[in-house]
């Protein structure tokens, strides 16, 4: 006897029966009614209002871009403002090794996996599986064992009428915006030290010019004097002041090579390099101070990136209201599974080892002991708590926009009036030194006005990379050039 099937035998087993095939179909016209009527609980998002003005105090129009400059955002590379070409250099070498923005960088991935995974679960879940067992029972006499064959696929779908899904979809798009906020905060926030540490660094290199030049005019001034007290003219207290002068200026420049060599090291870490292999090229000076675009306040909601950040958290702790609401509703998850199984491989093709099952279940707890109502009562305090951090943040914000421009405002008066100090005290300087070679006036006048010149000197420096800083220090505060995708 063959144990081939008959031909009418493969057709009936390479389709369902008709009753399986009306199920089917009544199944799927189920779904797509249910598709379409489907809603999804809990309230929609509504960003927090939070009153932030209309113009910002310290930067009335005109005062901070000349009147013929057209209206414009800050640029992405915003650093090239300060023409620059070494600290553009750092800032593209910083991208690619700073660890803490790869780190930042591997967190928003796992954000955007965190979405991948709340999409999945719109689509249905589909599984195959396949067995051979040999069992038996009772004594050897009482029958040989036997072999079962098994293949069957299953199919499976919850079917989102009160938009669980869709509002976690909602609170993962939510975390993946906000990650890449958090992605851009940390970003710019780097751009930012980076470019105070350069600027520190440039200014440094300008201080220890001015010390390695003060330095050889009290080294002159000491000679100068020695000679003067030889001849009679002069007291070894005079001698004395100069001396001790000039090993104060030393000490000064020795502190500032190592200050100095702690921010270069700080320039190496950023750019995710060894600080002993690390050196920084080149004696730039210090950049002229740039024009910053300041715009209006309301701009800082999308061009500020921890404010898109807060927002986006905002948006989805409020998804997760609906997801915790969704959970009183029942579940409804259609289900299907089919196969064959037999003793014998040649039996699966044939109707009788086919088997199949289709239908829905539906699921709803009756009693979790108030389990549902405190996970939606936590759902909403945690929105409440986010709505308050966002507030906080826009302040914040706000105020250091504020803070950046009442001082760059200031500073730059402050250079203004430290230059004037400064051709003073040089004017000053010139003439008591005339008037010590005259032998009009002792040492310790030519020794104030010297001090009072390199102070003023000293001083002069320090504000322009102040006004540096400021200035960096009011790009971030803006956002950058961040923009919210």
């Amino acid at each position: 006897m063959s144990d081939r099937a008959p031909p009418h035998a493969l057709a009936d087993a390479a389709s369902p029966p008709a009753s399986a095939r009306r199920a089917v179909r009544g199944l799927l016209a189920a779904i797509a009614v249910l598709a379409v009527s489907a809603c999804a609980v809990g309230p929609d998002y509504q960003r927090p209002a939070q009153d932030v003005g209309t113009a910002y105090a310290h930067a009335p129009e005109g005062r901070w871009i000349p009147a013929d400059t057209p209206p414009r955002d800050l640029p992405a590379d915003w650093w090239t403002l300060y023409g620059d070409g070494v600290l553009n250099d750092l800032m593209a070498r910083m991208s690619q090794g700073n660890l803490d923005l790869a780190r930042a960088e591997a967190q928003y991935r796992e954000a955007r996996a965190a979405l991948d995974s709340a999409r999945a679960g719109l689509f249905p879940t589909v599984g195959a599986s396949g067995s051979m067992t040999r069992s038996g029972q009772g004594a050897p006499q009482a029958g040989g064992p036997s072999d079962t064959y098994n293949l069957s696929a299953t199919a499976s779908w919850e079917v989102d009428l009160w938009g669980r899904v869709r509002r976690g979809v909602e609170a993962a798009r939510a975390g993946e915006q906000a990650g890449a906020a958090d992605l851009g905060a940390m970003r710019l926030s780097l751009q930012s030290a980076l470019a105070q540490a350069y600027f520190g660094v440039r200014a440094s290199q300008l201080q220890d010019a001015l010390l390695a030049r003060t330095l050889d005019e009290y080294a002159r001034a000491l000679e100068m004097t020695r000679n003067r007290m030889a001849a009679g003219v002069a007291s070894s207290a005079d001698v004395a002041a100069a001396s001790a002068q000039l090993d104060q200026t030393r000490a000064q420049r020795i502190r500032l090579g190592w200050q100095r060599a702690q921010q270069i090291h700080a320039i190496a870490v950023l750019l995710g390099e060894v600080p002993a292999g690390f050196r920084l090229a080149g004696d730039a000076g210090l950049p002229a101070v740039p024009g910053v675009p300041v715009g209006v306040p309301s701009a800082l909601l999308l061009r500020r990136p921890d404010v898109a950040g807060a927002e986006r958290r905002v948006a989805q702790a409020n998804a997760r209201i609906g997801v915790a609401q969704a959970a009183w509703f029942p579940d409804l998850t259609l289900s299907a599974q089919g196969g064959y199984r037999a003793a014998e491989f040649a039996s699966w093709i044939m109707t009788p080892a086919r088997f199949w099952t289709l239908g829905p279940t539906l699921a709803l707890s009756l009693f979790d002991g108030g389990a549902r109502a405190a996970a939606v009562a936590s759902a909403r305090a945690a929105y409440d708590a986010q709505a308050a951090a966002y507030r906080k943040t826009v302040l914040d914000a706000l105020r250091e926009v504020e803070d950046a421009l009442v001082q760059s405002q200031a500073l730059a008066e402050e250079q203004a009036a430290r230059d004037r100090a400064l051709a003073a005290a040089r004017e000053t300087l010139r003439q008591v030194t005339n008037q010590y070679r005259a032998g009009l006036v002792d040492y310790l006048s030519v020794v104030q006005a010297q001090a009072s010149a390199l102070s003023a000197e000293q001083a002069s420096l320090d504000v322009r990379a102040e006004r540096l800083t400021a200035s960096t220090q009011l790009i971030a505060a803006l956002g950058g050039g961040y923009a919210l995708n």
